[in-house]
C-alpha cells in the first residue's frame, strides 16, 4: 500500500504546487507541507526549491520522484492484474494521446488490436504532451503516445512514427512551385494554442531559420485543429499540421500543401512509459502490435 506521503509527494510534483496539491488530495496546505518535510527527512535530501515563485524540482527531488512514480504505477497496474484474474474481469489499459496522435495516426491500430483482444478495456485520454508525460508520472496512465518535445531521462521511449509538418492553404491560394519561405511570411498563420506539440514544432523549426511567429503578418491562435483547417480551406490563411491530420482534405481537394524550399519539417510521434517498470515487456508487446 502506498504511503500517503508519498502520494503527497507525487502530487506536488505532478502540479508543482502546494495549494493545488492539497485540493486534490483533499487535505489542509500545512498537511502537504508537514508531508514534503517528512520525506525530506527521510531520504536526507532538499526536494524542491523555488526558482521566484515557480516551485521546481531539485536533482535529488528528479531522481525520486521517477523512481516513486514506477513504483506507484506497478502498484495499483498489479492490484488491477491480480483482481482481473480472480474475478475474471477485463484487464485495464490506460493510454495517453495528444490529439494529432490520438485522432490521426494511434487510433485505427488501437482499434484493430482491442478487437484481437477482447480481455483488454482501454481508457484513452487526451492532452498536451506535458498534461500526459504529468499523468503519467503520478501513475494514472500506463504509457502515452506525444507529439511535442520532452525530457526523456525520466522514461522508456521508442519512436512510433516520424511525421511531417506541412504548410497547408486553400487550393490555387499560393503557387504549387517550390517557395523560398520567406514568400509565406506576408500571410496570417492560424497555429495552435501554447503547449501543442505541433505548436512547439514550428517553433522550434522556424527559430533553426532565424524567423518567429511573429514573422509573419498575423497569427492567430486557434485550439480547435478541424476549426484550423475550415479557416485555412476558406482561404484566410495558412497553417502547418501533420501531414496525417489533413491527408484526407487534401485527396478531397478542400486543402493544398505549400511545397516550401529546404529540409522538410519531421518529427517523431513517441510511445512513453515509465523507466524500469516491472511491466515493461508488456509495454513492448504493446507498441509492437500497435507499430505492425
Amino acid at each position: 500500500m502506498q504511503d500517503v506521503r508519498v502520494q503527497t509527494f507525487l502530487e506536488v510534483c505532478r502540479t508543482m504546487n502546494y495549494t493545488r496539491a492539497a485540493e486534490t488530495l483533499h487535505i489542509t496546505q500545512p498537511a502537504v507541507s508537514q508531508h514534503i518535510a517528512f520525506m525530506e527527512r527521510e531520504y536526507d535530501a532538499k526536494l524542491f526549491r523555488r526558482d521566484g515563485k515557480r516551485l521546481v524540482l531539485t536533482p535529488a527531488g528528479m531522481m525520486l520522484r521517477n523512481a516513486l512514480s514506477t513504483m506507484a504505477h506497478d502498484e495499483t497496474l498489479l492490484r488491477e492484474r491480480v483482481s482481473a484474474l480472480a474475478s475474471g474481469t477485463r484487464i485495464e489499459l490506460r493510454i495517453g494521446m495528444t490529439l494529432t496522435a490520438g485522432e490521426y495516426i494511434v487510433a485505427a491500430p488501437l482499434a484493430a488490436y482491442l478487437a484481437e483482444h477482447p480481455e483488454v478495456r482501454a481508457t484513452v485520454r487526451s492532452g498536451s504532451t506535458q498534461e500526459l508525460l504529468a499523468d503519467l508520472d503520478a501513475g494514472t496512465l500506463d504509457c502515452a503516445f506525444v507529439e511535442g518535445y520532452f525530457d526523456k531521462e525520466p522514461y522508456e521511449w521508442d519512436a512510433y512514427r516520424t511525421e511531417r509538418l506541412v504548410c497547408v492553404c486553400a487550393p490555387g491560394k499560393l503557387p504549387r512551385k517550390p517557395l523560398p519561405f520567406e514568400d509565406i511570411l506576408g500571410m496570417q498563420l492560424f497555429v495552435r494554442e501554447e503547449g501543442s506539440g505541433t505548436r512547439e514544432v514550428l517553433e522550434r523549426a522556424l527559430a533553426a531559420r532565424n524567423l518567429s511567429l511573429s514573422s509573419f503578418a498575423d497569427t492567430c491562435q486557434v485550439d480547435s485543429l478541424d476549426i484550423i483547417k475550415v479557416f485555412v480551406s476558406e482561404g484566410l490563411g495558412i497553417s502547418f499540421l501533420y501531414e496525417a491530420a489533413v491527408e484526407r482534405e487534401i485527396e478531397e481537394g478542400a486543402l493544398q500543401v505549400v511545397s516550401l524550399q529546404g529540409a522538410p519539417i519531421e518529427h517523431d510521434i513517441s510511445f512513453v512509459r515509465l523507466r524500469n517498470s516491472v511491466f515493461t515487456k508488456d509495454a513492448a508487446q504493446l507498441f509492437s502490435e500497435l507499430s505492425s
